[in-house]
Parts: C-alpha cells; structure tokens; sequence
C-alpha cells in the first residue's frame, strides 16, 4: 500500500489546502498521474501517483488544510509496482534536471509528462461548479489556454463572439454573487506573508523619475530591424547591474547570527497579478541573460503564472522583486517586500511630459516613475538615492547598458 503524502513543492511550504480530487475510491491510476489538486502559499500544484494501482482511501476533505507530510490518500499497488515506481522516479528526476539546464540556457521548459487542459485554477473552478468538462470546451486564446469566458459560453452554447461572451459573463456573475468570500489558499497566504514583512522589516520607500526617451527610440529602432524586446526587458537587465555596484539590495539580513548575507547569484521575482492573487515566479541567473533571453523569459514565466502552470523551481530563490505596474495605470505607491529580501522596485506608469533638455530648450519627453522600497536596518536612504541614479543612467543613456554588456 501507498501513501500520497502532501510534500514540499515549493521553498519553504509548511501546509497545504485541499482543493480538488481528480480520482475517486476505487479508480485505477498509472504511475504519475495527476490524483489531487492542492493550494500552497504560492501556486495551485497537483500531487502525482507513485504507481500504477487503485486507489484505495481518501483521508482528507476537500477543503481541509494539513501539513507537510499528512497522508492525502492510499493506492493499493500491483505486483510490478515497485520496479516500475523506482524507473519513473530516476526518469523524472532525470528530466527535472534536464528542464533547469535549458531554462538556465534561455531555452523552453520541457512540459510536463502527463498532458491535461491548460486552465488556471479559478476556471477550473467555474468548471467544476457547473459540471462542465474542461476538454469539451473550445478555448479562443490561441495558445489553447481555456479562459473564465470560454467555459461561460460553453455553459451558454454561444459561438466565439466577444459581444455575446461579455454579457453572458456579466449575466452569470450577476447571478452567482456570493454574501462572503472565503479567505484561504493564496489570498490568505500573501496576507500572512505580507503581514510578517511588514512587521518584520522597518520600510522605507524612496521615489524617482526616470527619463524612458532614449530608451523608446532605442526599441523603435530594434522594432524596424526585427528585433522587437519589451521594455521591462532592459530595465531588468539594468537593475543587475546597478545589483552588482550595489550589493546591498540583493541581500538578505540573518538577524539570528548577526551578518547580512550578500547574494551572489541574481535571481529576479517578477511580481504578477493573475486571477488567484500576486504570484511572484523568478527569472534565474539574470546577469548571465542576454536582453533578448530575458525579454522570452519573462513572457514564459507571465503566461506560465497566469495559466497556474508554473513548476515549483520557478517559484523559488528570489533575491530581488520587480513589480512592473505602470500598465495598469498606476502613478505612484508604497509597496511591501517580498521577505526576506531587502528591497523591491515598482515600475509605474510613463507619460509625455514637458522636460528641458542639456540645451536648456523645452521638449516632449517619457518620463517614468518608480518606488524603490527598501529594509533601514540594512541600508540608508543615500545609498537607495544612489542606487536608483546608477539604474537611471543606465536607461536614460542607453548606450551605457550596452556597454556594461561587452
């Protein structure tokens, strides 16, 4: 008999709730099958079958928040079981090694060995609350991502039409309102999260204008040349490098031993608003990336967020955070550290704006604000003065950013 236990899928994960069983007593399974959907601090993630049996008992209800190392379920083996389980676990292990070699490369992540509908957690929610099969429903993301929208229109029977998906969902969602919300899974562990940074760690937040014009015309410039990169792109890869002339602000502080540790290795959290809350997946060894190479990942790593198929490596060991929330229309805010880290910056919106140029002339300009945000007990407000010039000189002279590169 094997036990499913509930494991560490994500750095430093104490607990996780229940949320879906995707088999039932007495189903057959195979060998790294999907059995049960569970929500971490971080990520919806489903927990796999050791073997190939049937399941026997299900301990847990769906709902029940347990820790780490609790028996979710029982699977009643069959005599080959134990050979076939040892080959899968080195095959898997063999291939999740494999995967964080060629992401580490800038290649794609290999997908995931057991092929199912790509859906984040909340439509799969709606799905199953109406008892719809996800595999029934025809998705008009292009990518075959199944969408809220999608599964309203199934319920609905209408065809793809953006008119008729807008008022059936206003017409569902006025319908299902419900008096309260539950406050569990991710919601309820960014507030634990945020709680403890912010009574944690003495913030200071220091604001900054940084002049984007130089920078628009670089990427215009790249655009008419097939070489089109998203501007968080380049403000990543100047951040590293103000990182490294400021060693300070990749740091974590060990108050129990009394030393701040300096982190050699950049890894960027990219702090992204999907359906289920703030996700923060992390870009790994971003001084080794080139533009380009950083500009794909980070497109991969949003999407991959957003859908809530996200592996637990790519959720792991941040030692800076960017939020980028100038899209959203955001002019200016105090944001709180993703602990333990020492600082954060948020990129807010740009606007054209008169500005007056080393000629003394007036002249139209993108001007960008950002909140750099910061731990006092580590560094003081000069040094975050200097640290975000240094990042600003980067992007406003762009050739610059080039050079630090050769």
């Amino acid at each position: 008999m094997f036990e499913v236990k509930l494991h560490d899928i994500g750095e430093g994960m104490m607990e996780g709730e229940v949320i879906h069983y995707l088999v039932q007593v007495g189903d057959s399974v195979r060998t790294d099958q999907p059995l049960v959907e569970v929500q971490t601090d971080k990520m919806v993630a489903e927990l796999t079958s050791p073997c190939t049996g049937i399941v026997k008992e299900i301990r847990i209800d769906v709902g029940e928040t347990v820790k780490v190392g609790t028996c979710l379920l029982y699977i009643e083996a069959d005599e080959v079981a134990q050979t076939e389980q040892k080959n899968q676990v080195n095959s898997k292990q063999n291939m999740e090694k494999k995967a964080i070699v060629e992401m580490n490369k800038g290649l794609k992540a290999l997908p995931i060995s057991y092929n199912r509908v790509l859906a984040a957690p909340y439509t799969r929610k709606i799905a199953r609350d109406n008892n719809v099969n996800l595999e029934d429903v025809k998705p008009i993301d292009p990518s075959g991502r199944i969408t809220e929208e999608d599964v309203y229109r199934f319920l609905n029977g209408l065809q793809t039409n953006d008119a008729d998906v807008k008022s059936v969902k206003q017409e569902v969602v006025l319908q299902e309102i419900p008096d309260e919300i539950p406050f569990r899974g991710i919601r309820k562990k960014i507030a634990e999260k945020m709680t403890k940074s912010l009574y944690t760690i003495p913030h200071v937040t220091h604001f900054d204008e940084v002049n984007m014009t130089n920078l628009f015309e670089m990427k215009e410039q790249m655009k008419i040349a097939d070489e089109s990169v998203s501007i968080p792109a380049f403000l990543i890869k100047a951040l590293v490098i103000s990182l490294k002339d400021f060693p300070i602000f990749n740091a974590e502080l060990d108050e129990e031993n009394s030393r701040i540790l300096l982190k050699k290795n950049y890894h960027i959290g990219i702090a992204t608003n999907t359906e289920n809350g703030l996700i923060v997946p992390v870009l790994h060894d971003v001084d080794k990336k080139s533009i380009k190479q950083i500009n794909q990942e980070v497109k991969g790593l949003t999407e991959r967020a957003i859908a809530g198929s996200l592996q637990p490596y790519e959720l792991r060991n941040s030692t800076f955070t960017v939020s980028n929330v100038g899209p959203l229309g955001s002019t200016g805010a105090t944001p709180i550290i993703n602990y333990p880290e020492t600082a954060l910056i948020a990129f807010h919106k740009t606007k054209k704006q008169p500005i007056v140029n080393n000629y003394d002339e007036i002249v139209i300009g993108h001007i960008m604000t950002l909140s750099f945000v910061f731990d006092h007990r580590v560094a003081d407000g000069a040094t975050a003065v200097k640290f975000t010039n240094r990042f600003a000189s980067l992007i406003e002279q762009p050739h610059k950013l080039m050079m630090e590169m050769i």
